[in-house]
């Protein structure tokens, strides 16, 4: 283990400061300062190294988080991201996106703060880049087999990397203008600095991973013709498909999807040119939604200079502290203050938005929100609590319902399930051979460590269709061991 008595002489956890609020609103760069190497490794050594690590269950991915714990604390960065890799291919994306759910199994928050077992993992990634420790890893032969991956998001830059190196030829098809769906434009800056993205494709490129953007899979190639040119077919669209407010109002100009905001946010910030970018300048902007989702919206609504920003979440406030019905090691749900939320802004909850209002030009001025009481297991506005809010720039940040599906179906014949997720087996086909999902088109809307370990798992069902029963490098969750996924 790291130190026997790291958990007993530090009993706190320590994280990098964030750079204060009115200068980080006045850049895209990431919020926090650089970490303390001394902090680290104090918070490294405080793990017990358990012999039931529970971590390792909470975390998807399995990843190894004594033994690189262990590794960080010892000063051993190379072997620390050996150990990391070894489980995840991107832990610059998790270290800074993950909501970790690691850190609520960790076995010493049953009476202390956990580890900050992402902050750890963090810090071995960008040491490694930082040192060239991160390298091609190309294969030592070719199969001769080819795989399509139609998506580049996490779950598809997974399943791609993993591929290339067993020695298949690999195409990853985005039908936007750059690689990194929605780690490229759905994450802000201030979250995830693009230069992390770059690196990671830099290395997927130079193994022989081939990288196609600006091509709409189901219209410039469709779905049939691709799955004749490739052997193998990976769907990693993931699930785009927001969720919509239908109440009168709703098509007032100035009422958008959080998606349509945030996408040309991070256009406008990678130096395009956006015509008629919607933007929260001098506006007073409300954004419904309480999740990641939405305070990306806070956040960047703040950087472009907004009036007032106010949050709105349909239910109650969740408690600051784990509540009995979640006990450990669950993932709890609690009262969460990102560093968007420390920006300014007011956040409302038990509030429902019953209409928009405009004015004579067909503009959104307010919205009419009252408060939220519960009848029959359901949410729905308490009558006579109504009241307007002003609101010039309204963004809908309810999550997403699932993957975009006509062109499937129409084109491969694909079944969804009634969720509306794409159908498939235990190893990740669908009903169509050789065609495969992985992450959120599949399992529907979920977590970027999710994603990551679905395109791992996926990647060993391919190899296998492809190859027969072969294994690929490194072993992916248990869990997927179980119900027969070979090794990823």
């Amino acid at each position: 283990m790291a130190d026997p008595k790291g958990f007993l002489k530090v009993t706190e956890r320590e994280l990098p400061a964030r750079r204060p609020v009115a200068v980080r609103i006045m850049d895209w760069k990431e919020v926090y300062e650089p970490g303390d190497s001394a902090v680290l490794r104090r918070q490294a050594g405080r793990c017990m190294d358990c012999g039931i690590p529970f971590c390792h269950q909470g975390c998807p991915l399995g990843n190894l988080i004594p033994e690189w714990n262990d590794l960080m604390w010892r000063g051993e960065g190379r072997a620390a991201i050996e150990r990391l890799h070894a489980t995840n291919n991107f832990p610059e994306f998790t270290g800074r996106l993950c909501p970790a759910p690691c850190e609520s199994a960790c076995v010493l928050g049953i009476n202390q703060p956990a580890v900050t077992i992402k902050q750890v993992e963090v810090s071995i990634i960008d040491q490694a880049f930082a040192n060239g420790w991160v390298e091609p890893k190309p294969p030592g032969r070719l199969t001769g087999k080819t795989v399509a991956v139609v998506g580049s998001g996490p779950a598809g830059l997974a399943a791609a990397q993993q591929l290339t190196r067993a020695g298949h030829t690999v195409a990853v098809y985005e039908r936007d203008d750059r690689i990194g769906g929605l780690l490229r434009y759905g994450i802000p800056d201030f979250k995830m600095e693009k230069r992390h993205l770059e690196s990671r494709l830099r290395q997927m490129q130079d193994e022989g991973t081939r990288f196609r953007a600006g091509v709409n899979i189901g219209t410039d190639i469709t779905w049939d013709a691709l799955r004749a040119r490739y052997d193998a077919v990976v769907v990693a669209t993931g699930a785009t498909v927001p969720r919509d407010l239908p109440i009168p109002g709703r098509d007032l100009a100035g009422v958008h999807f959080a998606m349509e905001y945030l996408v040309e946010s991070n256009h406008a910030v990678a130096g395009d040119a956006v015509p008629n970018q919607i933007t929260a300048e001098g506006k007073h902007v409300i954004v419904i939604g309480g999740g990641d989702t939405g305070a990306d919206c806070i956040g960047t609504a703040h950087r472009q200079g907004a009036l007032s920003v106010t949050n709105l979440a349909i239910g109650r406030r969740p408690p600051e502290a784990r509540p009995d019905a979640q006990p450990w090691p669950m993932a709890p749900t609690l009262f969460e203050v990102q560093s968007a939320h420390e920006e300014g802004g007011e956040r409302m909850y038990l509030a429902s938005t019953v209409e928009f209002l405009g004015n004579e030009a067909g503009e959104v001025q307010s919205l009419r929100v009252a408060e939220t009481e519960f009848v029959d297991g359901r949410r729905v506005p308490k009558s006579g609590t109504e009241r307007e809010i002003p609101a010039d720039l309204v963004l809908i940040a309810m999550g997403f319902t699932g993957p975009e599906r006509l062109l499937l179906e129409e084109q491969l014949g694909t079944r969804f399930t009634e969720r509306g997720n794409v159908a498939r087996e235990d190893d990740y086909q669908t009903t169509h051979p050789g065609v495969f999902v992985a992450g959120d088109a599949g399992r529907g809307q979920s977590l970027i460590v999710w994603a990551i370990a679905e395109g791992r798992a996926a990647a060993a069902a391919v190899d296998r269709y492809l190859m027969g029963d072969t294994e690929l490098p490194s072993p992916v969750h248990p869990t997927d061991v179980a119900i027969g996924v070979a090794h990823a």
